[in-house]
């Protein structure tokens, strides 16, 4: 899953982005309307994250230009003003959901899913290859009825593989899609670090790995997600 933060907070997109990534989407961050807009025109975007108070272009100008696109982006409004009236303004201009500040990060993060979910073009919630299944939904893993215990990246690699099935997948694809670092596109703001990203390589390797012989009897069959403090709750900046 791809999605863009368009926030001008950057301390806050910075957060954002980063958690994002460790549930284990691509993410890009713009800081104003018309950073924005040149990256929706460069790339393809599951999800916008906007907010609504942003210099250059104003979020509600955004909205709607990304609303009149034909292969638009889900976009869920993320901001301060969060009246009743301030919603309905918004629904209005054409956004697919709204979520005032302050929010909890959980929240956020299944409301991205379930606007992804929503796409016209989105696929079923259950792929499935060679006698594996992955749970788009539940984040569930299982090969032969035996459910396999995978990271974060090794779970948007094999995402990407089986998304990917028949056709052939290249390391820039891969590279795109798990990690938003594809060649045309920009890289996250923080570089990895050898013990949360492995390489394209090594992940790939690792799920497949995983995804060809029984699981020890003790997996758990959910992806172990990174414990995030500044996540839970986010005030409004």
């Amino acid at each position: 899953m791809r999605v863009l933060v368009v926030e001008d907070s950057r301390s806050l997109a910075e957060v954002l982005a980063e958690g994002l990534r460790d549930q284990g989407m691509a993410v890009d961050a713009a800081h104003d309307g018309l950073e924005a807009a040149a990256k929706l025109d460069l790339n393809a975007y599951d999800v916008v994250v906007l907010d609504r108070d942003l210099p250059g272009i104003h979020g509600d100008a955004l909205c709607q230009m990304i609303t009149d696109r034909e292969d638009r982006s889900m976009v869920l409004m993320l901001t301060a003003a969060g009246t009743p009236g301030d919603r309905v303004s918004g629904l209005g201009l054409g956004a697919d959901d709204y979520l005032g500040k302050p929010f909890h990060f959980a929240e956020l993060v299944l409301r991205i899913r379930a606007l992804a979910r929503r796409q016209p073009a989105a696929r079923g919630r259950i792929l499935r290859a060679a006698g594996v299944e992955l749970d788009q939904i539940r984040r569930a893993v299982s090969r032969d009825g035996r459910q396999l215990d995978l990271s974060v990246k090794e779970f948007g690699v094999l995402e990407a593989l089986l998304l990917a099935t028949p056709a052939f997948l290249r390391a820039e694809d891969l590279l795109e899609r798990v990690w938003g670092s594809g060649s045309g596109t920009s890289r996250p703001t923080r570089s990895p670090t050898p013990s949360r990203s492995p390489s394209a390589g090594s992940a790939a390797s690792s799920a497949i790995r995983r995804s060809s012989r029984p699981p020890p009897a003790s997996a758990t069959g959910s992806c172990r997600q990174p414990a995030n403090q500044q996540l839970t709750h986010i005030a409004s900046d």
